[in-house]
């Protein structure tokens, strides 16, 4: 059974940074593409960034520059680093496998307040 846990979202100043992590079980890590997405109250979720194989990653240019992705293969793990926070940051972060028809996780809290 595919599953995705998200994990390390909390309470952040503007400027600070977090770190989370989508920890997978189900599936071989390696062979399938991670997405990071984003949603606030009312509005669709939007694509952050994913990684696909052990290398190959893709991040928005709306959060380029200052949210990387990177997966851990032996932890079974996919991980956003986040920089730079900002008010407008501030969301439900949730990761996928298998596109929007695919699996989610449960999505972890950012709140970006000062």
């Amino acid at each position: 059974q595919v599953q995705l846990v998200e994990s390390g979202g909390g309470l952040v100043q503007p400027g600070g940074s977090l770190r989370l992590s989508c920890t997978t079980s189900g599936f071989t890590l390696d062979y399938f593409a991670i997405g990071w997405f984003r949603q606030t109250p009312g509005k669709r979720r939007v694509f952050l960034a994913g990684v696909v194989g052990r290398d190959t990653t893709n991040v928005a240019e709306s959060v380029r520059g200052r949210f990387e992705v990177s997966r851990d293969s032996a932890k079974n793990t996919v991980y956003l680093q986040m920089n730079s926070l900002k008010l407008e940051d501030t969301a439900v972060y949730y990761c996928n496998q298998g596109g929007p028809f695919g699996t989610w996780g449960q999505g972890t809290q950012v709140t970006v307040s000062s």
